[in-house]
């Protein structure tokens, strides 16, 4: 089916949204929805009425859907695996949708829709190969190249949030649970309650990433040494996404890939980590910033992976 417009769904653990683009990528209507959190019978109901509201900004209806979700999905069983969102696990969501929706949807994790959307037209458009990560509460990742998502046959490409951060002492990383079950995961470094307990296990002080930035900007000691380690462990996580898949750009999406000192330090730092001590890869802000999201899931409505 080929149409003038598309819906992207972002499902968040708060918010779910919609947006209408047409074929050029203009956007024509956006809503935004509580999350029923942990219903999932609700979280069905506010997709569809999110998609009927937009068809009805568009006039038509029968109109292609992509939905990203806070996890992945099993190409063995078609059921949500790995979200955070927990309810959504072991859901038939896309079996579920296309038949309250009456037409094929398609899912994937959010971070592979930032990825798609920054390839598509944002800041990893002009690039064959695209590494897009979230720092935000979470921390998560996708791969575009060509144009075109790599999901692989677990659909698990991309996951680097769920690897240990790299040249970290085993001690470091005991320090660290994962909501995975596993411990340090990358994610409980490099998102935003990663660099707060960054701070309490230096410190013995509770704050949150947004409390930290604050008082770093304010010359606090301190929140100086604790920004300066998450850059460090920034550098490590990306040196060995660099080492093992070398892409041409790194764009970064969540509350975190707003920090100058990230697109300042970064490239100096860098080299320490990646394989032959040089590195010339750009890492730059996502261009769609909090949309990204669900523009690309409204790219996978006609992009699929």
């Amino acid at each position: 089916m080929t149409s003038e417009w598309q819906i992207g769904v972002d499902l968040g653990g708060t918010k779910t949204e919609v947006i209408l683009l047409d074929s050029a990528s203009r956007e024509h209507f956006r809503m935004r929805l509580p999350t029923p959190h942990g219903d999932y019978q609700g979280t069905l109901a506010t997709i569809e009425r999110l998609v009927h509201e937009a068809e009805f900004h568009a006039g038509c209806s029968g109109l292609p859907v992509g939905v990203g979700i806070p996890g992945s999905v099993s190409r063995l069983t078609g059921r949500v695996k790995n979200g955070n969102s927990t309810w959504l696990n072991g859901q038939p969501m896309a079996e579920d949708l296309a038949r309250i929706l009456c037409r094929p949807v398609t899912l994937t994790n959010d971070a592979n829709c930032l990825a798609l959307s920054e390839a598509t037209d944002g800041a990893g458009a002009d690039s064959p190969v695209v590494f897009a990560a979230i720092l935000g509460t979470g921390c998560g990742s996708g791969i575009s190249i060509g144009g075109q998502l790599l999901t692989g046959p677990n659909g698990l490409a991309g996951e680097w949030g769920h690897n240990p951060l790299p040249w970290t002492s085993q001690r470091e990383l005991d320090e660290r649970p994962c909501f995975c079950g596993r411990r340090g995961c990358n994610e409980t470094f490099l998102s935003g309650t990663g660099m707060a307990l960054t701070h309490q296990l230096r410190w013995q002080e509770t704050c949150t990433s947004q409390q930290v930035v604050a008082a770093a900007a304010k010359g606090d000691i301190r929140a100086q040494e604790t920004l300066d380690l998450y850059l460090d462990h920034l550098a490590r996580g990306l040196a060995s996404v660099i080492n093992l898949l070398d892409p041409d750009v790194i764009v970064l999406g969540g509350g975190l890939s707003n920090l100058e000192a990230v697109y300042q330090q970064l490239p100096r730092r860098l080299p320490d980590y990646v394989f032959g001590g040089e590195c010339d890869t750009p890492v730059v802000r996502a261009i769609h910033g909090d949309s990204s999201g669900v523009r690309g899931a409204a790219w996978l409505a006609v992009k699929p992976a």
